[in-house]
């Protein structure tokens, strides 16, 4: 017979907040996989979506459109990785979120406000995979 443990209401105050870090961190990891995709499918089809003649630090508006919609097929399957509690996929989040930050600040150039607030929910992620992801502590 499986021993009951007590849990205090400041614990479980605790493992609700924590849950709710991992579970906006994950929906916010499908949320930017989903923009990325679509990102990426526009920037590969030449579309007229982005601003004309921006000037890129690496390469072109094409080879950025591969950058992001590969970022975001990542994020989908690292996503589906946290919701199963994986702590593998908690740490590739922490990654992958980090990586499309870093790519997101280098293509400011083709939408700026739009990778702003795309480099604000990545920092979000990190923060909630990395304060909030870990076992819980046994009391």
């Amino acid at each position: 017979m499986a021993q009951q443990t007590y849990v205090g209401p400041d614990r479980a105050n605790s493992i609700e907040r924590e849950s709710g870090w991992i579970t906006f961190a994950g929906i916010m990891l499908i949320l930017v996989s989903i923009i990325n995709t679509i990102d990426g499918i526009a920037a590969i089809s030449t579309s007229s979506f982005y601003v004309a003649d921006a000037r890129y630090i690496v390469s072109d508006l094409n080879t950025w459109g591969w950058v992001m919609l590969g970022l975001g097929v990542l994020q989908m399957v690292v996503a589906m990785g946290v919701f199963a509690g994986n702590q593998v996929a908690r740490w590739a989040g922490v990654v992958i979120a980090s990586l499309n930050l870093v790519a997101q600040l280098m293509f400011i150039p083709a939408y700026p406000f739009w990778s702003l607030s795309i480099v604000a929910i990545d920092v979000l992620v990190i923060y909630g995979l990395s304060a909030y992801g870990g076992r819980p502590a046994v009391d």
